[in-house]
């Protein structure tokens, strides 16, 4: 993955695998990107605003589409119909390493415990390992977020020694741990996993 250039993803992208349909969002995904991320849980874990109205869904689009033309990532939408978004997956270019390949995800409140993240995160990495061949995959996340580092690891994430990544979110800073995903990777590439004790 060249870190220079813009992500070379296709437009519009869809995969579909594992029950799941990716596709990106559209302006006609208003209301169910309101009923997704309208929630405690999404407001303590991402950056986006809480409370989380028509307005912010809107501005939310509107910047998953700048972001889109850029070329520095994509928003897609989980379904298993094509149709009715039950959640999200981001593929972007990693602030931290732009020859990093980062993830994030999101499941709406009525839809979680059904593996959907899971099945997301999978189809997603064995995208962006194969067409875009960065140096890694690898995932952000706060320590204290024990379901996203479940997803993590069923994944087959591992975490990194890597330096702690601060970002600002809302009103506050961040710390987030940096997961790598192993497969296909060396582990140089992957560097200097820690040994987490029991």
């Amino acid at each position: 993955m060249d870190a220079q250039e813009p992500l070379p993803l296709p437009s519009p992208l869809r995969l579909h695998g594992l029950g799941l349909r990716l596709r990106e969002w559209s302006g006609d995904d208003v209301t169910a990107l309101v009923a997704l991320y309208d929630d405690p849980e999404i407001a303590r874990w991402t950056p986006v605003p809480s409370p989380f109205g028509t307005a912010a869904a809107r501005a939310y689009l509107a910047a998953a589409g700048r972001k889109r033309i850029e070329g520095r990532g994509v928003h897609l939408a989980i379904t298993t119909d094509g149709r009715l978004p039950l959640g999200e997956v981001l593929l972007f270019r990693s602030a931290t390493d732009p020859r990093d390949a980062e993830l994030a995800y999101g499941v709406g409140p009525a839809h979680r415990g059904r593996g959907l993240a899971a099945k997301a995160v999978r189809l997603v990495t064995a995208y962006a390992t194969r067409h875009l061949r960065p140096r890694r995959v690898v995932l952000c996340i706060e320590s204290e977020n024990a379901a996203s580092e479940a997803v993590a690891r069923s994944t087959g994430f591992e975490l990194t020694d890597d330096e702690p990544v601060r970002r600002r979110h809302k009103d506050r800073t961040v710390t987030l741990r940096t997961w790598c995903h192993r497969e296909g990777r060396s582990g140089s590439e992957c560097t200097r996993v820690l040994r987490e004790h029991p």
